[in-house]
């Protein structure tokens, strides 16, 4: 067989096929299911009822998804990150912190907690919620008034691409040239519009009857075909480039589709008027299909995906062109391996709502029998008008006594009330919820211990923890990483992201990498308000130690860290605004506080060299003055021992003196010898100017 391209007919034709085919599949298999649970979580049945009997509904479906939904939006709302880009190298790990902040920012504007709601809800009750992830350029109007104008600036500003024009008047001025003579110029004032370029990402919450895909389907990625069929307005299609005559002719789903008009009817709860009867032919409803399959359609033996836009309910071919990513998310609550559809709740409980409701009907029915019994009377004896008046204190006329009967009826609704709470206990095995597990019934574990009344609460959240395990590793993840595709592929310019309170960064999503890996931080283990703050506290217990002991340069824990921690407490606590209570801090601002403390150590290092320098000065001032005293002292020593000698040597010759006249009687010249000692006592070596002028 010869691989040829493939003609806009035979396209059409395989396109064509394929919705069939899968429309076919969903409307058998599928829809009649979820018809049945929108109208279980109505408060219907299918068991039958007696004319004057009970006709309540046990709304066990309905009670349950309410008693779970606020849990699961609680669990994915109560952090900032539900999920969360991980670098797959060192050089990813800022682009993946800006990635998170600012898809999660986009998430929110485009109203994430309503789209959540939608999801989870269709989830629980119609097996799965599809949410569509698509770019929407359009543009936009901005108007000018622009004066005093001349020829050649009005020239440029009209002839300026998407400018249009509203109004425009022309006055004469005189004006003097350049060569000083007086000449009329005209001057123009002219209000346009100027037709801007734009383009938003967005989330849609596609209802269930209109997305198909193929029997085959296992995910996703493995269907043959995937189609989003919905209706829009022939001015809508106008709009995006189709032309009027072409699309105008296009039927409407109406009527042509009755498992589709069946879903949408119990969905809404009401019919809608019928398209055809719009005067307006651009507000006149046509059906759209969108689907997404592979294709082979240049002949190369490799087939390629391709969106394919096909018109009516016969499925005329408008446009095609190659796609990346099929653009849209599976959230699923229970899901069935290596099958495209798992279970939801109302699956699971449709038998359990019949037998509720059969029960309550007969205990209704027998508390009613018992308070107002049937009568047996006799017949012509019993005026029966007075008997059918239930006026209190009536009179009831009769012809002859004992002619009245009451049907006496055992009551014995007591004994179904136990049946009735065996089947309670059912669903709250299947489903984890229980008035005890949400905390609205103390006085039935108030003689239970703390570990059962724990491991009690704990089996509960862990059923719902598993439904938000499967909500985000299935639908969340997928959503999110779409939206990151979105925005790396269509924006233009660098964006403006607020990173904490009031301070803003330049950020450019162009340079981030679209195929960055992605968690959730949702699921097992986070629906425990009290687990998730004991921890956060040793954490902060933690790091606090290790800076105090290493210092903020420790390498293990940042101050961008610990203020992360004290972010995460107050979150825990429901406050938001943590920006109140601690100053914003982020990872350049805490390079920046690092510098300044290093900078005021060695400050503090130069200014103690400084007073290490004086200290040495005064010591060494103070060591010289310690010898100088000490010289000091060691001359007045000197001296007071020479003082001694020369006494010593007085007495001496005083007694040589006197023993020379009594020997010899020979004359000394004691003059001369005292003059001799009375030369200059002071050392040498020590002058008495520096004892004198000695600094002390």
């Amino acid at each position: 067989m010869n691989l040829e391209p493939m003609s806009r007919t035979d396209i059409e034709s395989v396109v064509k096929d394929a919705i069939d085919d899968a429309v076919d599949f969903v409307e058998s298999e599928i829809a009649a299911d979820r018809i049945k649970a929108q109208r279980y979580f109505d408060g219907e049945v299918d068991i039958g009822e007696e004319d004057g009997r009970s006709k309540v509904v046990a709304t066990k479906i309905r009670d349950v998804v309410r008693a779970i939904k606020p849990s699961l939006m609680r669990v994915f709302l109560n952090t900032d990150k539900a999920v969360e880009f991980t670098p797959r190298g060192p050089e990813d790990v800022a682009m993946a912190e800006q990635a998170t902040k600012y898809v999660h920012y986009v998430f929110n504007s485009l109203n994430g907690f309503n789209i959540l709601s939608d999801l989870f809800h269709d989830a629980l009750v119609k097996k799965s919620g599809i949410a569509k992830v698509y770019w929407e350029d359009y543009q936009e109007a901005e108007s000018y008034e622009l004066t005093n104008l001349n020829d050649n600036e009005l020239a440029l500003l009209v002839n300026e691409e998407g400018v249009e024009v509203m109004e425009q008047a022309t006055e004469m001025s005189i004006e003097v040239d350049e060569s000083g003579m007086e000449m009329q110029m005209p001057r123009h004032s002219v209000k346009i519009q100027r037709q801007v370029n734009m383009g938003k990402a967005c989330i849609e919450s596609v209802p269930p009857e209109e997305f198909f895909v193929d029997s085959n389907a296992t995910s996703l990625e493995e269907a043959y075909v995937v189609v989003h069929r919905t209706e829009m307005r022939v001015g809508d299609l106008v709009a995006m480039g189709f032309d009027f005559d072409q699309v105008s002719e296009l039927s409407s789903l109406q009527h042509s589709d009755s498992f589709a008009e069946e879903e949408e009817f119990e969905r809404r709860g009401h019919n809608i008027d019928d398209p055809e009867n719009v005067k307006d032919p651009s507000m006149r409803i046509v059906a759209v299909s969108e689907a997404y399959m592979k294709m082979d359609i240049d002949g190369t033996g490799i087939p390629q995906m391709h969106k394919f836009i096909l018109g009516g309910n016969k499925y005329e071919l408008l446009d095609y062109e190659p796609w990346g990513e099929i653009p849209f998310a599976v959230f699923e609550v229970d899901p069935e391996p290596h099958t495209f559809y798992g279970r939801s709740l109302a699956d699971i409980l449709f038998d359990e709502q019949d037998a509720a409701t059969a029960m309550l009907r007969s205990v209704l029915d027998n508390i009613a029998l018992t308070n107002s019994p049937r009568t047996e009377i006799v017949d012509g004896q019993v005026n029966v008008d007075d008997l059918l008046n239930n006026e209190i204190g009536g009179v009831v006329r009769v012809k002859q006594n004992n002619t009245i009967t009451p049907l006496a009826v055992p009551f014995v609704a007591g004994q179904t009330l136990g049946a009735i709470q065996y089947f309670d206990e059912e669903i709250q095995t299947k489903t984890g919820v229980s008035k005890a597990s949400m905390g609205l019934s103390p006085d039935a574990m108030q003689s239970t211990t703390a570990t059962a009344v724990q491991a009690t609460v704990s089996a509960a959240a862990g059923q719902v923890e598993v439904m938000a395990r499967n909500l985000a590793e299935g639908g969340m993840k997928r959503m999110f990483k779409l939206l990151l595709k979105l925005i790396i592929e269509n924006c233009s310019d660098e964006k403006m992201m607020r990173v904490v309170g009031s301070q803003y960064q330049p950020i450019d999503p162009r340079s981030w990498n679209a195929e960055m890996d992605i968690g959730v931080n949702v699921g097992l283990g986070t629906g425990r308000e009290d687990q998730k703050m004991s921890a956060l506290m040793q954490a902060l217990q933690m790091q606090m130690q290790i800076i105090q002991n290493y210092g903020p340069m420790n390498g293990i824990v940042t101050i961008t860290q610990v203020r992360n921690t004290l972010s995460d407490l107050l979150a825990i606590n429901g406050i938001r605004n943590s920006d109140r209570y601690f100053t914003p801090m982020t990872p350049e601002t805490e390079q920046m506080m690092l510098q300044q403390m290093q900078q005021m150590q060695q400050q503090q290092g130069g200014a103690e060299g400084q007073y290490f320098v004086q200290a040495e000065q005064i010591k060494a001032e103070a060591k010289m003055r310690s010898d100088q005293l000490k010289l000091q002292l060691e001359a007045q020593k000197a001296i007071a021992q020479d003082d001694r000698e020369r006494d010593k040597l007085d007495q001496e010759l005083l007694l040589a003196v006197a023993e020379y006249l009594g020997k010899y009687n020979v004359a000394v010249d004691v003059e001369k010898i005292k003059q001799m000692q009375a030369q200059p006592r002071y050392p040498a070596e020590v002058p008495t100017q520096a004892v004198v002028g000695s600094r002390f």
